[in-house]
């Protein structure tokens, strides 16, 4: 059996860390010392830890995708803390999120945090629902943009949705670096670019960036001339049609999972032009829990360097702390660092997405035949 010798500083760091911690960062071949500073990070007041072990229990609701390796996410807060019982619950948006509203409306809190609680966040911000996050000390860590000024909601990782393309079928040369240039290179037309029935992905963001006479225009142009195929699958169903040759490229898709494809060697990968759709994923706490201090404690480990690092190795979700904005864990990193990344929120989508749906319901259904 062979031994692993490292510096004395990484010794100091790992004789911290969870064994399955240990386990997951010394698999992806990552030294230790990425977690510096981890022990002071998840520093909480020491009252937060004793009712937290009075609450026993936090009860999380996320998404399906979660939920089926939550056992991989999640071993580490396990380890660090045995006597919070994680109760994690994974759902569609509508059990998730807007269900969680309707019982507390009506005086019964299901579940303590939510994640990904998408367009019903502007609800529970006028439900009076969400608990202020602002006292969570990982709070700092998390740059502005993706955390609301207001302290009502944060995003642990972040998404950005681009082009994704099979590379047998795309040369690199036709690639678009500005979205205009899909209008104009013939090889986007004739049914080999997809188009998916997600405008918030992708349109909301061009809305924001470019205006609304601009974007309208653009879309016009695109469902009128480009006429792209139109697929109504869902985001993990995409990248497999698009490996299969299914067409040549799709709009829109995220990175994440072109990504998880390309290491399993299919024949893809993912490209942006001019601007970086970044829509945010909200994750809100349930104002009045029982279980305020356990919910704390476990928003605080999500949004440590811990917590991101393991939701990165264990599903390749890009984290959004301030010191992991680096290419090892972001993929396609040079499609993405160093672009202007355009955020857009539920308040943005409440003030915009009627029209923009309203119009892009119209090309939809035309582009259709219908």
């Amino acid at each position: 059996m062979g031994f692993l010798f490292l510096p004395v500083p990484e010794l100091a760091i790992s004789a911290s860390l969870p064994k399955s911690t240990l386990e997951l960062i010394e698999k992806a071949k990552i030294a230790p010392t990425v977690l510096e500073g981890i022990d002071k990070e998840l520093e909480v007041p020491k009252d937060w830890l004793e009712k937290a072990k009075k609450e026993g229990r936090v009860r999380v609701r996320g998404t399906p995708g979660v939920a089926r390796i939550e056992k991989s996410i999640f071993a580490p807060f396990r380890e660090r803390y045995p006597f919070i019982t994680l109760e994690f619950s994974g759902t569609n948006q509508e059990d998730r999120a807007v269900k969680t509203l309707v019982a507390y409306r009506s005086g019964r809190i299901i579940g303590d945090v939510v994640h990904s609680v998408s367009a019903a966040l502007v609800m529970y911000i006028e439900a009076k629902a969400a608990e202020d996050l602002r006292s969570i000390p990982n709070w700092r860590n998390v740059p502005e943009g993706v955390k609301d000024p207001d302290g009502l909601w944060i995003a642990p990782t972040q998404s950005y949705w681009c082009m994704g393309y099979n590379t047998k079928l795309v040369k690199k040369e036709d690639l678009p670096k500005k979205w205009e240039d899909l209008l104009v290179n013939p090889q986007w037309r004739g049914g080999r670019l997809a188009i998916a029935n997600r405008p918030t992905q992708w349109a909301l963001q061009l809305w924001k960036t470019k205006g609304e006479k601009w974007t309208k225009d653009f879309l016009t142009k695109f469902f009128t001339e480009v006429k792209p195929q139109f697929r109504k699958e869902g985001t993990s169903t995409v990248p497999e049609l698009l490996a299969a040759g299914e067409f040549h490229a799709v709009i829109p898709v995220s990175h994440d999972e072109i990504h998880e494809r390309a290491l399993k060697g299919a024949p893809v990968s993912f490209t942006c032009p001019e601007f970086v759709p970044a829509p945010v994923s909200e994750t809100v706490m349930l104002k009045g829990t029982p279980n305020l201090h356990a919910a704390r404690i476990y928003l605080n480990w999500i949004l440590s360097k811990e917590g991101q690092l393991t939701a990165y190795l264990v599903r390749y979700a890009t984290p959004t702390h301030k010191d992991l904005q680096r290419k090892e864990f972001v993929p396609f990193a040079e499609e993405i660092l160093g672009k202007e990344r355009v955020v857009t929120d539920a308040r943005f989508e409440q003030e915009v997405l009627p029209s923009l749906n309203d119009f892009w319901n119209r090309l939809w259904l035309r582009g259709e035949g219908r």
